[in-house]
């Protein structure tokens, strides 16, 4: 065994030992301001008053813009949920992008739809528009029929008809809580500067039950797959997001459900087709507008409470192809805005959010995989101490487990916990068992994505459905 490889791996150990702690510090501290943030809008819960801001004359009208491609099977009760939830001014735009499937007759079947005059504006380019239709039961829910062109150009054509002041973005296959948009359009409200945009938490719904395009039981589901999921989600959303909306640092509101004002949306071209990473890519170049406009006084807001929630993959074919999209959309939004690297221009946004992303969510699991070979070759060749590799993978551990564990607590600290005993022992169980076979997955199919990234491959995929209604 040559000295320059038992001095590389000592290299590779000291390198991924910092990365390591600086991953982990960060995790903590934003886990932290998380905690503090989530305790004090609950005690500001407490006095309640969203009937009364639903209800105020002053409180911007929102359109609410559902993007759906070959959604037959769930659509129907998304846009019922939609059409009755508690908010005074509203109005439902469902965008059929070239569906195959027949939703657009399922559309028509439920909720008798007629023929519409085309806009006479199209201020943002899209796919020819086929056909817009009105409801003659719902005043308020319009049908948008175009050629396929992807969620992005789907959901332009949206912006195009949508004819209020904000407008919030609806998965298909998501659910809202009845009070969703009072909850998000508070901030809104109530912030002394201007809010121009405002993310809320993504719960997994696999499991629950849902009666009338409501969830009304809460639960998890029998499938482990989805269960790993919601540990997930509450450690990105309540510990990461939580954290970075305290500093204005808010990368990424979900494109399941986000809150926009129109106008700066308008004014940056609407969502780019170039990118399957949407959501991300639109947040940031609203920040770079705010920025590059010399605007300090904007924020950008994350609503930890339970507003809605969706269908995570349950099958791993669909797991697969959600993460390398999602890694591959990270990589081309941090490639569009290299500007932002430590500029203090761009405030805790550069300084502190788009050098993570970029070192550790983005580029950062290339490291991971060299210390993996190298740690593997290494023991191989009896290079690496056994001790110290012992050592690091206890700590790894111990610290991705004391984040999950932040993120469930944080959870079930919020209206819609998960009510039953053994909800938690499960919880508990899954954010240890994780260590163990899931991370290494999703770290897996993050260096997928970053090679489709590399290669310049990689597309939306077909992500099946079986409905949100259906017990998994």
């Amino acid at each position: 065994m040559t000295e320059s490889y038992l001095w590389g791996v000592r290299v590779t150990e000291l390198v991924l030992v910092y990365y390591f702690f600086i991953l982990n510090g960060i995790y903590m501290i934003l886990s932290f301001m998380a905690f503090r943030a989530i305790y004090r809008h609950l005690l500001r819960n407490i006095y309640g008053g969203f009937e009364q801001l639903s209800r105020s004359p002053l409180t911007p009208p929102v359109s609410i813009l559902v993007p759906a491609y070959n959604e037959k099977v769930g659509i129907a009760t998304t846009v019922n949920n939609l059409l009755h939830i508690d908010f005074m001014r509203y109005e439902v735009i469902v965008i059929n992008d070239g569906s195959t499937d027949g939703m657009l007759d399922e559309l028509r079947k439920d909720f008798r739809l007629q023929p519409a005059p085309l806009p006479e504006e199209m201020g943002l380019k899209t796919e020819p528009i086929l056909g817009v239709y009105r409801s003659a039961v719902h005043h308020n829910l319009t049908v948008i029929d175009k050629k396929n062109g992807g969620k992005s150009d789907a959901l332009n054509a949206g912006l195009n008809v949508a004819q209020h002041p904000y407008f919030c973005t609806i998965d298909a296959d998501a659910i809202l809580e009845p009070d969703a948009l009072q909850r998000v359009i508070r901030p809104i409200m109530e912030s002394p500067v201007r809010v121009i945009g405002v993310g809320g938490i993504v719960r997994v719904a696999n499991g629950c039950r849902v009666e009338k395009g409501r969830v009304v039981d809460v639960d998890l589901p029998r499938n482990p797959l989805p269960v790993f999921q919601v540990v997930e989600y509450f450690r990105s959303f309540l510990c990461g997001r939580t954290g970075y909306s305290r500093l204005n640092a808010l990368m990424i509101v979900s494109g399941a459900f986000g809150l926009f004002e129109l106008e700066p949306v308008i004014e940056i071209g609407g969502y780019r087709r170039q990118t399957v990473g949407e959501d991300m890519d639109l947040v940031t170049r609203l920040h770079v507008l705010m920025r590059d406009q010399g605007i300090k006084d904007y924020l950008i807001e994350f609503v930890p409470d339970p507003v809605c929630w969706t269908e995570a993959p349950a099958t791993l074919s669909v797991l697969i192809r959600q993460r390398r999209r999602w890694q591959k959309g990270l990589l081309e939004v941090l490639s569009e805005h290299p500007q932002m690297l430590f500029n203090p221009r761009y405030g805790w946004l550069g300084m502190l959010a788009y050098p993570f992303f970029l070192c550790f969510e983005g580029w950062g699991i290339l490291l991971e995989t060299l210390g993996y070979i190298v740690f593997f070759l290494g023991w191989y060749l009896n290079a690496v101490q056994t001790d110290f590799m012992l050592a690091f993978f206890m700590a790894a551990i111990l610290c991705g487990t004391l984040l999950s564990l932040t993120g469930v607590l944080l959870g079930e600290m919020s209206p819609r916990e998960y009510p039953r005993f053994s909800h938690w022992i499960r919880l508990i169980a899954f954010a240890v068992i994780e260590n163990f076979g899931y991370r290494q997955l999703i770290s897996w199919l993050r260096l997928m994505g970053t090679i489709d990234f590399i290669r310049g491959k990689g597309e939306w995929g077909r992500m099946e459905r079986r409905g949100i209604a259906v017990d998994k």
